[in-house]
């Protein structure tokens, strides 16, 4: 079968007619009747009946409209394939969450750009309940951020990049001081130093001082990891973060890890994925991010 029929067939479909299809296709009305009767001779059914002096969808017709838009718009999606390998460019918008951003992309987009120099990558460092209801509305092509966020429904898909602990951290001087958070019952006069409430980890540990029934003395919001990590080696309080973001600070003793109960802990660890929305075409520009996420984030088997 000619995709040149059913394309003029979809184009009559949309002007309501031939002499509007032609003029749109810049074809001559021969040249379109000859069209659509090579098609209805290919299917064996008549596509367009004539009610007084117009054609209109016979019920084959009818039934042919959602075959041809489907076929077409496959057609389409090959020919964005190869135009994206051919040219590897186009724009990605991606929303990440601040410590995957900060600690785990940057060799993921430098190998993008160095295999795709003319695609532009649009970054947003936001929260995961906004990353997901972003990738929900379609404002998003990608999101990087961790599923504990209590569901996402059956509309967004998600491509697992590791499982990730977390730790609670202090300056060496102060766990000398603080160093038990599993007693029951207390109350610790040091700040909680975190990110916004929407916070996942932040979540994770007011639920364990919740459940301990521990009290600090107060909450520092800040919206920069890095900020939080300083005045916390500063010895100003406590924070709770993925372990990755402090593996330097542990290491050199700039931190100190604090023991905890872990039982108590609905959970320990934090899930990071890929999300998209599950109409999303997945492009190949898309491909090579996610492929690159995968190769970058997840450890070696």
């Amino acid at each position: 079968m000619d995709l040149k029929y059913l394309r003029t067939f979809q184009t009559v479909v949309q002007e309501g007619g031939f002499t509007k299809a032609a003029e749109r296709l810049n074809y001559t009305q021969s040249t379109i009747t000859f069209q659509m009767s090579q098609l209805e001779q290919e299917l064996g059914a008549a596509l367009f009946e004539k009610i007084g002096r117009r054609m209109v969808l016979s019920q084959a017709g009818r039934q042919l409209v959602p075959y041809a838009a489907e076929v077409l718009a496959a057609v389409d999606k090959m020919q964005n394939f190869q135009a994206d390998v051919a040219e590897c460019q186009g724009d990605l918008h991606i929303g990440l969450g601040e410590t995957l951003l900060c600690y785990k992309m940057p060799p993921v987009l430098q190998e993008f750009h160095q295999r795709a120099p003319r695609a532009r990558l649009f970054l947003r460092s936001i929260t995961c309940c906004e990353i997901r209801d972003e990738l929900l509305r379609g404002s998003l092509d990608l999101g990087l951020f961790y599923e504990d966020i209590g569901g996402f429904g059956s509309s967004l898909q998600t491509i697992p990049l590791g499982v990730y602990p977390l730790a609670l951290v202090a300056a060496p001087t102060v766990k000398e001081q603080f160093a038990d958070f599993s007693t029951s019952d207390q109350t610790l006069p040091l700040p909680f130093i975190i990110d916004e409430p929407d916070c996942v980890f932040r979540q994770i540990f007011e639920e364990y001082l919740q459940r301990k029934q521990i009290r600090l003395d107060h909450t520092i919001e800040l919206w920069s990891i890095p900020t939080i990590k300083n005045l916390v080696a500063g010895g100003l309080g406590f924070s709770f973060l993925p372990r990755f973001t402090v593996e330097e600070d542990l290491a050199s003793v700039r931190l100190a890890e604090i023991a905890l109960d872990w039982s108590v802990l609905p959970a320990a660890e934090l899930r990071a994925v890929c999300g998209l929305h599950k109409n999303k075409w997945v492009s190949p520009l898309m491909q090579l991010f996610i492929d690159l996420c995968r190769k970058h984030l997840l450890p070696l088997a």
